[in-house]
């Protein structure tokens, strides 16, 4: 069964394509009309030259003898016009030359008159012919009436090739329409497919992170509500009731921030903070938890640093950035931050003495609910953590730099822009 992306770049596809065929047949009809006049009014200034040529070659020999009369008939034979058949009547309508013409050639010599042309279409014979008919008098007065004939093929032979050459140019113009339209549709609509991708992996792993609390939840209740307790029984029940519903409220919390964040409708406050302040005190925070896991958290260094930021939010980049350092560094550890200002740059550096990240799993450490190896996936939290602090970062226009081998450690620096370049 053909996926609803696929049906929509079709569509598009065709829609291009019909579009342009539609384009392709408007103009190649408002062309054929144009084209196809100027090559009937071509004809007839054709048959007017050669029924001009002959009113010429009658007034020479005209000139050239007394009898003007009889040389006035030997222009007719004489005078070769390829594809053209010449006809000298006198004006009471008799053929002078050639000896016969057929009726309709007759009819039309009779209603030619002084100043009147007359131009008309015969099918005969199965053939279409154009005629031209004028009246004109030699240099002695004499008046006569000149036919100049053509068969209509030699126009139809034209037609057919305007046709063939501009159905052949519309149907690679049509191709290559499509195979572009088709390369144009699939570019366009590749971020509807990622985001489309990017949100059926997002509502999995949602609805599995969060499917995970709430089993618990239930069975934790259901477990509890069996048989009757005592009052230390339920205290540690509802005391792993509380624990569940705290994690899956933070879950909740966060899927809400990256919501809000994703919508454009979380706004960021822009203040002068002071960014050793802020991580002196986000340090104060998590060093009771890492002593509780027998780590060191140890500030190095604190320049003094002026950033322009939304404090909330980098309170918590901060703390997401440290709290990843603690959790994942085994006891007897340590962990290392420090801010630097310089090169008009101010760096955060948290650096821990933890198991690393692996190569291949590095570029995908900021995806949502993305939580790499069994050791990590172990842990607190449901993934969102990291995926929260790359917003905020990119929406400080500040950039996340981290470096890690395994069984090495991993180091995180925070690059922000200082406040006077922001300002």
């Amino acid at each position: 069964m053909m996926q609803p992306l696929a049906r929509l770049r079709l569509s598009l596809t065709a829609w291009y394509a019909g579009t342009f065929g539609l384009i392709l047949l408007l103009l190649g009809g408002g062309l054929f009309v144009v084209i196809r006049a100027q090559i009937a009014r071509h004809l007839d200034d054709s048959l007017a030259g050669a029924a001009q040529e002959l009113e010429r070659a009658a007034g020479i020999r005209e000139i050239e003898s007394v009898a003007a009369k009889g040389q006035v008939v030997d222009a007719v034979h004489e005078l070769r016009i390829p594809d053209r058949s010449l006809y000298l009547f006198d004006v009471s309508g008799r053929l002078i030359k050639p000896a016969r013409a057929d009726s309709w050639i007759v009819a039309a010599a009779s209603r030619a008159k002084p100043g009147l042309v007359i131009r008309m279409d015969v099918n005969t014979r199965g053939h279409g012919l154009r005629l031209h008919a004028e009246r004109f008098a030699t240099v002695s007065g004499t008046p006569y009436i000149a036919v100049a004939a053509a068969d209509r093929q030699e126009l139809e032979d034209e037609y057919a090739a305007l046709i063939a050459a501009f159905a052949g140019a519309a149907f690679v113009a049509l191709l290559l329409v499509a195979g572009g339209g088709y390369v144009l549709v699939r570019q366009s609509t590749a971020p509807v497919e990622r985001t489309m991708e990017y949100m059926r992996r997002f509502m999995a792993d949602a609805a599995h992170e969060l499917r995970t609390p709430l089993t618990v939840l239930r069975t934790r209740a259901e477990v509890t509500l069996q048989r009757e307790r005592g009052v230390a029984d339920y205290q540690a029940a509802l005391q792993s009731i509380e624990r569940e519903a705290e994690r899956l409220g933070k879950i909740v919390e966060d899927l809400l921030l990256l919501a809000r964040a994703d919508a454009g409708e979380r706004p960021v406050a822009r203040e002068r903070l002071y960014l050793d302040d802020l991580l002196l005190e986000v340090a104060s925070g998590h060093r009771f938890v890492a002593e509780r896991r027998g780590l060191s958290l140890d500030v190095r260094g604190l320049d003094e640093a002026v950033i322009l930021g939304d404090p909330a939010l980098v309170r918590q980049l901060l703390g997401i950035v440290l709290d990843n350092a603690v959790k994942f560094t085994p006891a007897g550890g340590g962990v290392t931050v420090a801010v630097a200002a310089s090169g008009g740059e101010v760096r955060v550096t948290v650096e821990d003495t933890g198991p690393g990240i692996a190569p291949d799993q590095l570029p995908h450490i900021f995806e949502r609910f993305y939580r790499g190896d069994p050791a990590r996936a172990r842990a607190d939290g449901a993934g969102l953590g990291l995926a929260i602090a790359r917003w905020i970062a990119d929406a400080h226009g500040a950039r996340i730099d981290v470096a890690s081998e395994g069984g090495r450690g991993t180091r995180v620096v925070l690059v922000f822009p200082p406040a006077l370049s922001s300002s």
